[in-house]
């Protein structure tokens, strides 16, 4: 991909893009588009182009290249995902001996570290399925303190260090003397761990994980923070990076019942994780029915009921900020239904409607609560890559669940059915930022009548992040829509839905529906040559 520039002011630069295939609606054929002050100007065919090309102040020719609308993470703990980046990663581990080796060497690299973090661990994918233990870990690190966040970040190893500097630890619910935190006694010593990181690791994190996500084609990021999760400080230190330096959007939803603290730290929703309950990894996700493999009787752990959800939207609703709720389990999942309605009946059925309320993860639905969600208006902020990871027979989802049970999660095409919005994302760094591979995931669920078709997932993953925030004119390549796009080496296009009349009908002219990359598993995904965040540029490949 070449370009010919021509010196202008950045915040009234024209761009011609030509020579490659632009994805947009207003024209299924296109090969050109025009850029102007930040948005786009025109979308047409390349013989179109030439009118343009003498007015512009640069000329980019595209190679054949592909251009689409930037992706939209719609949830992402940006300071954690920078810390797996540049810290302690877990996640290759193949059994405990691996990530006991991991932790030596992490610690010996780290000697000045006043505090050591790791994620990403998942004693359910090791030979022996059990977690590390306090004392092997404060023999790895020298009895250094240590925070290491199990893959779903709901419980975290620890040393004995690190509880040390928690007085009345042992007190809370959720704490075991040897083995990983859980609950009350987890969000405690995670509070700790993350006071314990300096400002200059905190930004350096920070910028990494902005920078990672540009280099992927993402221009918008919805940093998911709240008291529980990370600080105050961390939250605003976010969104003002994210102003003075190039690179994506940041949305910020502080998840707090508090909604004037929300407001007052430039939230635009009291939402993200506010927790209904936990995670199906760490058995705290809320269920109708127990587990299959915990204690009998064990369904996870509530944190807010029907009453409070019912409360926090209605007093969102009425101060205009959007509420959402963290809920995985379908007893966690009722209870947001139930609460909505309430709210409902009290606010008015079109005010709630219109504040586009969310729900993050909802992966346990039923016929009634996708009715429900489709009734109130209600976002479904989910992420595929969790069915990639732990879905199918063997999975984790299966071992916790039964199969039968597992089977029904994160029913994506019934969501689209029933009309319900879905904005697409990562939970990163449960899951690693991946906008291709999460499209992906979606397309070919591990269950197959949860599959929907790529254009249907990438547009979750892009118009679908933007729609969750109130803006239903962006993450679409059209005329006056953001100039957040991203340019792409890729093989050919192609028209991939799990219907195959679907398919090859879409694939004929006569449809005009523009194609994408080819997903099928094994595919080689496309590489991000270059992404653009409002008409500026925030990342360049290497070989551009």
């Amino acid at each position: 991909m070449s370009t010919t520039p021509t010196p202008a002011p950045a915040e009234s630069r024209t761009a011609l893009l030509r020579g490659g295939d632009v994805h947009s609606p207003a024209d299924p054929f296109a090969t050109a588009m025009v850029v102007e002050r930040g948005h786009v100007a025109w979308v047409g065919s390349e013989g179109a182009a030439d009118a343009f090309a003498e007015g512009v102040d640069e000329v980019v020719d595209l190679e054949g290249a592909l251009v689409t609308p930037a992706f939209t993470d719609a949830h992402v703990h940006t300071t954690s995902t920078g810390l797996a980046l540049t810290g302690l990663d877990l996640s290759t581990a193949r059994n405990r001996a691996d990530a006991l080796a991991l932790v030596r060497a992490h610690a010996a690299a780290r000697p000045t570290d006043r505090i050591l973090l790791g994620h990403g661990w998942d004693a359910a994918r090791w030979p022996d399925s059990e977690p590390l233990t306090r004392a092997e870990l404060d023999e790895a690190t020298g009895g250094r303190p240590l925070y290491l966040s199990r893959i779903d970040v709901h419980s975290a190893a620890v040393t004995t260090a690190l509880l040390d500097l928690v007085p009345g630890i042992a007190d809370r619910p959720g704490f075991t003397p040897d083995g990983p935190l859980t609950r009350d006694a987890h969000h405690a010593v995670r509070a700790a761990a993350h006071s314990a990181v300096t400002p200059q690791q905190r930004t350096e994190a920070q910028r990494a994980a902005l920078q990672h996500a540009a280099s992927l084609g993402i221009g918008s990021v919805h940093e998911c923070g709240g008291p529980d999760i990370s600080s105050e400080d961390d939250f605003t230190g976010l969104l003002r990076l994210a102003a003075e330096e190039s690179g994506p959007r940041v949305v910020g939803y502080w998840a707090d019942l508090d909604i004037e603290r929300a407001r007052a730290l430039g939230a635009v929703g009291a939402a993200g994780d506010l927790f209904v309950d936990g995670a199906l990894g760490s058995h705290t996700a809320c269920l109708h029915e127990p587990y299959a493999d915990a204690a009998a009787g064990h369904t996870g752990t509530s944190y807010l009921d029907a009453h409070a959800v019912a409360a926090h939207v209605v007093a969102c609703t009425e101060a205009g900020l959007q509420a959402g709720f963290h809920a995985i389990g379908d007893a966690a999942v009722t209870a947001v239904v139930d609460g909505v309605r309430a709210a409902a009946e009290k606010v008015g059925l079109g005010r709630v409607r219109a504040a586009r309320h969310r729900v993050e993860h909802a992966e346990m639905l039923s016929p009634e609560t996708i009715a429900s969600f489709a009734e109130f208006g209600l976002t479904a902020s989910v992420q595929p890559a969790f069915d990639a990871l732990w879905g199918g027979e063997d999975g984790m989802y299966a071992d916790r669940l039964g199969v039968e049970r597992a089977r029904a999660l994160n029913p994506f095409a019934a969501l689209l059915r029933a009309g319900v919005p879905l904005a697409f994302g990562s939970d990163s760094p449960v899951t690693p930022l991946d906008p291709w591979g999460t499209v992906r995931a979606a397309a070919f669920h591990r269950t197959p009548e949860h599959r929907v078709s790529v254009r249907a997932a990438f547009t979750a993953h892009t118009r679908g992040g933007w729609r969750a925030v109130g803006r239903d004119d962006a993450g679409i390549l059209v005329p006056g829509a953001p100039a957040d796009y991203a340019v792409w080496r890729t093989e050919e296009l192609v028209v991939q839905a799990p219907d195959d009349r679907v398919a090859r009908w879409s694939t004929d002219p006569r449809s005009g529906t523009p194609g994408l990359p080819d997903l099928t598993p094994g595919a080689q995904l496309p590489l991000c040559l270059r992404t653009v965040v409002g008409g500026r540029t925030v990342y360049v490949g290497p070989d551009e």
